[in-house]
């Protein structure tokens, strides 16, 4: 198993905590691959720690369905689903249509601003071939308007689903020569927040989400 050449030692003051986000970064970026056995001595051993803080995070990412096991013969990283997409995917864009009607008030010109450079950035990152940045890029533009729902119930939730987005978004970033169409997308969904139109900012944000989602399905059914 390659561990990433980046692995740091970690303080004992925070070294559980430490120690999942660490291998859950590696697991979102790629870094460990779909099918990738993982070895918790030798994870232990590249990040300074004992087995037993590495076993409670891969345990931890099991339950997040990112990690299996196989009756204690092996630990894996889990493949990347489409079927998990499809379910993903619909509960995200109907949550996002509800912090976009919260937010729509709230949003100034500022906000606006923050918004036209992730998706610049992302515009940037797809032509450059960095999907890492591409799905930072925009998961910086959705959270813009998702933050200023000013809801820490639904920003949880949409968190928490998007831990598993977040691997599927990096693929799609990685694979899709249609990745630009999200650019356009955002664009009109810019559009129509600066026209304070809620059903066309709603109508934009699902047809986004509907389009990375076919996208992401060929980029899969093609690899």
């Amino acid at each position: 198993m390659p561990i990433p050449v980046q692995a740091k030692q970690i303080s004992h003051s925070t070294m559980r905590e430490e120690v999942y986000h660490t291998i859950l970064e590696w697991i979102m970026a790629g870094e460990l691959r779909p099918e990738e056995k993982l070895v918790d001595t030798d994870l232990a051993e590249n990040l300074g720690v004992s087995r037993t803080p590495v076993r409670e995070a891969l345990r931890r990412l099991a339950d997040k369905g990112l990690v299996e096991t196989s009756a204690s013969r092996w630990t894996r990283v889990t493949k990347i689903s489409v079927k998990e997409a499809e379910l993903i995917y619909p509960i995200i864009w109907q949550l996002e249509d509800l912090a976009i009607e919260m937010a729509l008030p709230r949003i100034t010109d500022a906000d606006m601003d923050k918004m036209e450079q992730s998706n610049l950035e992302l515009e940037q990152a797809i032509t450059n071939g960095d999907p890492v940045l591409a799905y930072q890029a925009d998961a910086r533009f959705h959270e813009t308007f998702i933050d200023l729902s000013h809801n820490s119930h639904l920003f949880g939730i949409l968190e928490d689903l998007k831990i598993k987005h977040r691997r599927l978004e990096v693929h799609y970033f990685g694979g899709s020569g249609f990745a630009l169409n999200s650019v356009n997308e955002h664009t009109e969904i810019i559009k129509a927040i600066k026209d304070q139109d809620l059903k066309q900012a709603q109508k934009m944000i699902r047809l986004n989400w509907k389009g990375s989602l076919k996208r992401l399905m060929e980029v899969t059914c093609s690899g």
